[in-house]
């Protein structure tokens, strides 16, 4: 028998190595199941609080939710379940929490500010900017890595990264060189020709805005986002620690007792691509800017907003997914919206807002799925996203 520590391991290495799939893996979306039978229109809030309620009471749900649906100001907040077993205290809206793969958004966010600064170009190359990394990746252009188009090897599938992180998921990597695991690798395919979701795109993307401003990272992102915006419990931590309060996140795996994996693994081995921690309502601020006209030009968000349909990141949006530069477009049965999804060992997130930035979900669950990792709970997921964003795009 297997102890539980070793249960523990193996457990911990399947997430951290489904939370890398490439787009190899992502091909298709899982299709929402139906929607439950309770008429909405009826009594709006009730259904959205039975949706949550039951999705925290399926035997391999999340021990928490929260969701908080932002209109012209005002925000209502949905819980349900506990965020932290230990006390039975609820989730809150400043709850501290990994974002996972919404920090690709940040990491967008930062590099397009940069080219409305002219410091950067969507045109600007890994050699140009990045001479020492390997020159068969010098043609590929800041706008194939911001759409997940660019065929860069993924650093965090590598067999070596993985088996330094399986042994101590509280390692110190240093994240500047995370790429250098798979630097003697060619490119997957030819640039601009696919699209493969990679947590190596958006490390290379925060590396091209520190060669093009001679500034660190986590600066940038003080400097061009956390700042403007007002997020004063955003940041992006290379250990293992949460700021307190947080929502704790778990594994949850029947029969046995979900157990508590916050501070299980450390941010320095995902960094620009999944490390940033912050709050559901920090996270709503950001979105709410950054998918509407507040943060970026009109000019560069159409360049943004150059979509390709079918293509998620992971995992999947509400809705029918298609993939613009560092952010998603999500064609729910309501309307559109923009945003982000993540997930990391306890945590699946979705922040999306209107294109015009008066609206914003934010929904977060402390434990994780994806399209490997729990399919079942990812697709029942899904279909609850989706009422919240018609209740978000329908509401007054």
């Amino acid at each position: 028998m297997l102890t539980r520590r070793a249960r523990h391991r193996r457990r911990l290495r399947t997430a951290l190595a489904t939370t890398a799939l490439t787009a190899a893996a992502l091909g298709g979306l899982l299709q929402p199941v139906s929607a439950a039978a309770d008429d909405p229109a009826r009594d709006p809030g009730r259904h959205l609080q039975q949706q949550l309620d039951r999705l925290v009471a399926q035997d391999d749900g999340p021990p928490g939710a929260i969701a908080l649906l932002t209109r012209d100001g005002r925000t209502q907040v949905y819980t349900a379940g506990v965020g932290d077993i230990g006390t039975g205290r609820p989730p809150h809206p400043e709850d501290h929490m990994r974002i996972a793969s919404i920090a690709k958004a940040f990491s967008g966010a930062v590099a397009l500010r940069l080219v409305d600064q002219g410091r950067l170009s969507l045109d600007d190359t890994i050699g140009e900017l990045l001479p020492d990394q390997p020159e068969a990746w010098h043609a590929v252009t800041l706008r194939q890595l911001l759409q997940h188009t660019s065929g860069l090897p993924e650093y965090s599938a590598d067999p070596r990264f993985l088996e330094i992180l399986t042994a101590d998921p509280r390692h110190v990597f240093d994240p500047r060189t995370l790429l250098g695991f798979v630097a003697d690798e060619p490119l997957r395919f030819r640039p601009g020709s696919l699209y493969e979701y990679a947590n190596s795109d958006n490390i290379a993307v925060a590396l091209m805005a520190e060669a093009a401003t001679g500034r660190r990272y986590e600066e940038l992102l003080k400097e061009l986002v956390y700042r403007p915006l007002g997020l004063r419990r955003t940041s992006l931590p290379l250990g293992y620690r949460l700021p307190e309060p947080y929502l704790h996140g778990y594994d949850v795996t029947p029969p046995a007792r979900p157990e508590d994996i916050s501070e299980a693994v450390g941010a320095s081995g995902v960094w620009s691509s999944g490390g940033i921690v912050s709050t559901p309502e920090d996270l709503g601020a950001f979105i709410r800017a950054y998918a509407g006209p507040r943060l970026l030009s009109e000019r560069t968000r159409e360049e943004q907003h150059a979509f390709l349909p079918g293509d998620s990141s992971e995992p999947a949006g509400p809705g029918t997914n298609a993939a613009g530069l560092a952010l998603f477009r999500y064609t729910t049965r309501c309307g559109v919206l923009y945003g982000h999804t993540g997930n990391f060992p306890g945590y699946t997130q979705l922040a999306a807002a209107t294109p015009d930035g008066s609206r914003s979900l934010t929904f977060s669950i402390n434990t994780q799925t994806n399209k490997a990792v729990k399919p079942a709970l990812l697709a029942r997921l899904r279909t609850v996203q989706e009422d919240f964003a018609c209740a978000l795009l329908k509401g007054h």
